[in-house]
């Protein structure tokens, strides 16, 4: 019989700390009946929050942490003051195996750089990167990277399309996930070099992908791959642009609903239809940190207790899956593939 997982948990991490996260875990335990949980942070303040909830009482230890990672603490700062905090202590519980994953709501940058720190980077893979799920016509896409790396060269898009591929096959349950580069036009002389270069690197077919090509921006909700490689920077201004069109529709529908009595009464009457047409125009709550020696989860700063359950859930089902695996089998023919697609070098320079 299969061990259910040990989830460790950032309680301090985030906008709202244990008022959120423990309700989230609530959330959570009601859907997974195995799972158990391991909060780090403040105890009495996490205990307050538990003893609203004295079912979970069996299923949760709390790892007192006497300090937290700010949000706004720049990464290098988390790095060198981060040991005792609630974040530090929740990927260190996974390095230990004490945990099966790690959630977090707190610091981006921190939770990226400590992770590389205590967990390291899995075989071959040369930077982690942040995937989110984006809604569709058909389903969810997922979208890599959407803000933990920058610039990539072609090798690290590469990377993202295998580690991309993997983690929807885990997550989503799709045997043969297809995958697509995110670029300006379908033609192969659209992009910059680095996409062109990482287009013929998957056209080239080394690896055990489905790879389809190029994906233009309007087509990220049309579901037309699995799988969207972006760089990070891209990626970022992308999932701010859908997230801020996602809030402005839905402001001005709201405005649109509230303008009259009549108005009023239909959407009192509709109320369910629209908390639907909401959550299908936001992008996931979950963002996991892909390409790291354990399972790391991250939730958005502002999430909900039904977002933070919604990451304790993927963290569940990646640590009992295994794409690491699928990982590995990739980036073994990646530094060949990428050798034979380097551009030829410039004879007589001086």
């Amino acid at each position: 019989m299969t061990k259910s997982p040990i989830i460790s948990i950032d309680a301090m991490g985030g906008d709202h700390g244990p008022s959120v996260v423990v309700p989230g875990v609530v959330l959570a335990a009601a859907e997974a009946p195995g799972l158990r949980f391991m909060l780090h942070g403040d105890e009495p303040t996490i205990s307050a929050e538990l003893a609203k909830h004295p079912a979970l009482k069996d299923r949760v230890e709390i790892r007192h942490a006497d300090r937290v990672v700010a949000m706004d603490e720049k990464p290098a700062q988390a790095l060198r003051r981060g040991k005792g905090t609630s974040m530090w202590a929740t990927l260190e519980a996974v390095k230990t195996g004490d945990a099966s994953a790690a959630v977090s709501a707190g610091n981006t940058g921190a939770l990226m750089a400590i992770s590389l720190l205590i967990l390291r980077m899995s075989v071959d893979v040369d930077r982690p990167c942040l995937v989110v799920g984006w809604p569709g016509v058909r389903g969810t896409t997922t979208v890599l990277d959407v803000g933990a790396n920058v610039d990539c060269d072609a090798e690290r898009l590469v990377e993202f399309a295998i580690l991309g591929e993997a983690f929807h096959r885990a997550a989503h349950g799709v045997a043969k996930p297809t995958v697509g580069l995110l670029n300006v036009g379908s033609e192969d002389m659209k992009g910059h070099e680095e996409v062109r270069q990482a287009h013929a690197i998957l056209r080239g077919g080394q690896f055990d992908l489905d790879y389809r090509g190029f994906v233009e921006g309007d087509e990220l909700f049309q579901n037309k791959v699995d799988v969207v490689v972006t760089d990070g920077f891209t990626g970022n201004v992308a999932l701010k642009t859908a997230e801020g069109a996602a809030k402005y529709i839905g402001g001005e529908l709201k405005s649109a609903l509230m303008s009259s009595p009549i108005s009023k009464l239909g959407t009192l009457l509709a109320r369910s239809a629209l908390m639907k047409f909401q959550e299908k125009l936001s992008p996931d709550a979950a963002a996991p940190l892909l390409g790291l020696n354990g399972v790391v989860v991250k939730s958005h700063g502002g999430a909900s207790a039904r977002d933070f359950a919604a990451a304790i859930r993927m963290a569940s089902k990646l640590a009992q899956s295994d794409f690491a695996a699928e990982i590995e089998r990739n980036m073994t023919r990646l530094t060949a593939a990428v050798a034979e697609h380097q551009p030829p070098a410039v004879d007589g320079a001086a």
